[in-house]
């Protein structure tokens, strides 16, 4: 029995140069797709999330304001930021730093490290 996610019917390999962004965590090399957290496993891609700690927590943070966009600005598809799998819930790329849209302002739930 296998203890970790498989992301079913996926031909693309992620490596170096492929495209996608890639995030450094867990000691590993994760590829942004669609949505999704993708880590190469052999033959499979595993579906991966950046787990909550206390480098990207998931707590509110209705004071913070990183300047990175217009205040105004609303995350979620279409939105123009990545999304990245973060605990239970989806947070977006924001210059480095994971946002989470929370009623009228965005959480900051910590910096993420680019390959």
């Amino acid at each position: 029995m296998s203890d970790h996610k498989i992301h079913e019917a996926h031909s693309h390999v992620h490596g170096d140069g492929c495209g996608h962004t890639a995030i450094l965590h867990d000691g590993h090399k994760d590829y942004l797709h669609d949505g999704h957290l993708h880590h190469m496993h052999g033959d499979h891609i595993d579906e991966h999330a950046i787990p909550v700690s206390g480098a990207n927590p998931d707590a509110c943070t209705p004071t913070h304001s990183c300047g990175a966009h217009d205040p105004a600005h609303q995350h979620g598809d279409g939105c123009g930021h990545e999304a990245v799998p973060h605990g239970d819930h989806v947070d977006y790329l924001v210059d480095g730093h994971l946002h989470h849209p929370c009623g009228s302002h965005c959480d900051d739930h910590g910096a993420v490290k680019l390959a």
